[in-house]
């Protein structure tokens, strides 16, 4: 059969139509009326998708540009700083808060669990001047508990840092209410564009730290980003044509919630928390068990391949049989476990078709034990179920 290339991984995710289309167009110099007047809808836009009355800033990065820039800015040499981590992107918060010189008091958990907010409650000290962490550990499928972290730091001088360059778009959040100072995404990620930029929200506590902290920052000074935004602007040369895609994607999500962009943002994430549902139930009708049961994402799920079976293997059937993308685990978690995603531009027969093809492949690799059929009427009844508990919350 014909094979459509269509990614199932957690960035980059599929590309919105409307995107595409407008980045192609995306004929436009930076320092013109013209894009002022866009890069200021885009900024006031993703004050909406974060759902946060503080300042956010874009920058021409990856994710890990932001994770980098709150660190730099919120710190000074020497500075307790504590990382919550139970995987491989939480590592990367001990790896920059280490390279910038911090003391770091690691709270950990294993793969694929999340750290209890008692455990952080007992290490965190008034010198604890920042906790990093993630919102969703993109490299085990597992969601932590922010909420529960955020109420911990109430009323304390720490600062709250969350990676949620997986987060957003899948998790809902109450940035402002629950005290977040600082919340970080990425544009390949629910936004459906490709990779290059970075956003974050700032709150005025942290504004306060950024002050006083005294690392040494250029591009990613935040101080200077804020004063150039204040007037629409970029402090150095912005990635154009994703701002203008980024503009695309906040008019389709806006478009989605019948004009009102803060409900399109909601409806995208009950959509992808529909979709992991609907594959952890296929998952489980084949007898395959996730990675992450206590706390799963809604951005992906976590899997583990069948007993004496590398990840690899199915990994590269999807591939080779479908021209379909799925990630295998990173680091010591490659050959234990692939992961589809759900964010973003993914929608119901995106999603049945991905768990055909699991179905598909694994009925294969266990030579005629699986009954075809059976993890897509699992999905189907979820989403069945779904439509129903809609129906009945509209009367």
């Amino acid at each position: 059969m014909l094979k459509k290339n269509r990614l199932f991984t957690p960035g980059p995710t599929p590309l919105l139509p409307a995107a595409s289309r407008a980045m192609a167009s995306a004929d436009i110099h930076h320092r013109t009326a013209d894009f002022k007047a866009l890069y200021q809808r885009v900024l006031a836009d993703l004050k909406v998708f974060v759902g946060t009355q503080n300042d956010v800033l874009l920058l021409a990065s990856s994710g890990t540009g932001a994770m980098e820039a709150s660190v730099s800015n919120l710190t000074s040499p020497g500075d307790r700083v504590m990382v919550i981590t139970a995987g491989k992107f939480g590592e990367r918060w001990r790896d920059l808060t280490k390279t910038f010189g911090c003391q770091v008091d690691m709270v950990e958990a294993p793969y694929g669990e999340t750290v209890s907010p008692d455990v952080v409650r007992a290490k965190l000290t008034p010198e604890t001047r920042v906790i990093y962490m993630q919102a969703t550990e993109s490299s085990t499928g597992a969601r932590h508990d922010v909420k529960a972290i955020a109420k911990l730091v109430q009323g304390t001088d720490t600062l709250l840092v969350v990676d949620a360059i997986t987060g957003l778009g899948t998790t809902h959040f109450d940035v402002d209410g629950w005290g977040v100072d600082v919340i970080i995404g990425g544009s390949q990620k629910a936004l459906m564009i490709p990779p290059g930029l970075a956003y974050l929200s700032v709150s005025e506590r942290a504004w306060k730290r950024a002050e006083t902290a005294r690392h040494p920052r250029y591009y990613f000074d935040l101080r200077k980003e804020r004063k150039s935004a204040a007037k629409g602007e970029s402090s150095f040369t912005p990635a154009t044509s994703l701002i203008v895609a980024m503009a695309a994607a906040f008019d389709y999500i806006r478009e989605n919630g019948k004009g009102d962009l803060a409900k399109g943002r909601e409806l995208l994430v009950d959509n992808a928390e529909l979709s992991a549902a609907m594959t952890r139930a296929a998952a489980k009708a084949l007898g395959l068990q996730l990675f992450s049961p206590s706390s799963p994402a809604a951005a992906l799920t976590a899997i583990i391949p069948p007993d004496g079976l590398d990840s690899g293997e199915i990994v590269k059937r999807f591939r080779d049989q479908f021209g379909a993308v799925v990630a295998n685990g990173q680091g010591d978690m490659k050959g234990k476990l692939f992961r589809i995603a759900h964010i973003g531009y993914y929608d119901y027969i995106d999603t049945i078709g991905a768990v055909a093809a699991l179905e598909q492949i694994v009925g294969e690799l266990k030579a005629g034990h699986i009954e075809f059929g059976f993890a897509v009427r699992a999905a189907q009844e979820v989403f069945a179920r779904s439509k129903a508990d809609r129906s009945v919350a509209h009367v």
